[in-house]
């Protein structure tokens, strides 16, 4: 089970938020504190880098915003992000460094961390991207069960249960995902892995690894 554990799946030195992650074991017990965290950290940034936009809304000056892109706070943008065309956060979103939020796409009470990529017609939801991490078009994160009960997270054998109705993906560093793959609730990807494109995947998948349809995951050569 530790395989999930924030130790195995991130590089707390790649985000602004490394101290949400302080005294966590698995990456979505973060999930219920984004907001507040983003409302704390907030008014210490400097302001010489950062701008307030509006309330609980902070943007570094370097970062690149489309004028069609609409932020809803609580939020965080770091230094040179490029937040494009159309895209849709709905609050509770800390954007890292170089990170690319793209056409269309949609954010909802996530971690990414820097230089993280979700450029075309994402959904990413309730979930925490690892450094370099990288969604295809048309890529989602899926967080909530169609029953509407509380996510697991299914590791092997083993379930643990996260006490949340919202969990979307906990996906490692430098894990590339396919175009237009869904990651069902609940979803664990483990560092350097590769998902192949029209994927639906659940469960955990081991770092270092190739996803190719369910029940066929292979190592990396």
């Amino acid at each position: 089970m530790d395989k999930a554990a924030i130790k195995h799946l991130f590089d707390l030195k790649e985000t602004m938020a490394s101290d949400l992650f302080l005294g966590k074991k698995f990456p979505w017990e973060v999930l219920p504190e984004i907001g507040n965290f983003i409302k704390q950290i907030g008014p210490t940034l400097d302001p010489a880098i950062y701008e307030q936009k509006e309330e609980f809304v902070w943007i570094a000056k370097s970062a690149i915003v489309y004028p069609s892109a609409f932020i809803h706070g609580p939020c965080i943008i770091d230094e040179q992000a490029e937040i494009r065309h159309c895209a849709f956060i709905r609050g509770n979103a800390i954007v890292g460094k170089g990170a690319v939020v793209g056409n269309s796409t949609e954010l909802k009470n996530v971690v990414l961390f820097n230089k993280v990529q979700v450029p075309h017609y994402n959904y990413v939801g309730d979930s925490i991207l690892g450094f370099k991490a990288h969604l295809g078009a048309g890529s989602i994160t899926s967080n909530v069960k169609s029953d509407k009960t509380l996510v697991s997270i299914k590791i092997g054998m083993h379930n643990i249960e996260t006490g949340l109705k919202k969990v979307g993906a906990m996906i490692g560093d430098e894990v590339e995902v396919g175009c237009n793959s869904v990651l069902n609730p609940g979803t664990v990807i483990g560092r350097e892995a590769q998902v192949y494109p029209l994927s639906m995947v659940r469960g955990y998948v081991s770092k270092k690894s190739i996803y190719k349809k369910q029940g066929e995951i292979i190592e990396k050569n």
